[in-house]
């Protein structure tokens, strides 16, 4: 798992049948990596949010066999050291 900021969310005409019906948001990580993820939470731009980026932890939320390797799973509210 890992840390993340919503950018923004990504649209797209054309797209493999497992994203039917799922948001996607692109998130960049505390590494400075981009990441496209399915939001199954609710997040919005700014946020700071969880990632999971497991694919059997993905089709376990997700059911099935989908094209999916990362998703939101929870909006951080703080961070304490």
């Amino acid at each position: 798992m890992l840390l993340g900021e919503v950018l923004g969310s990504v649209v797209a005409d054309q797209h493999h049948a497992g994203y039917d019906g799922h948001r996607l948001l692109m998130v960049r990580s505390q590494a400075g990596e981009d990441i496209l993820a399915v939001d199954r939470v609710g997040a919005g731009v700014g946020e700071q949010v969880l990632v999971l980026r497991e694919g059997t932890g993905v089709r376990q939320l997700l059911g099935g066999e989908p094209p999916i390797r990362s998703v939101i799973v929870g909006i951080v509210d703080a961070v304490t050291s």
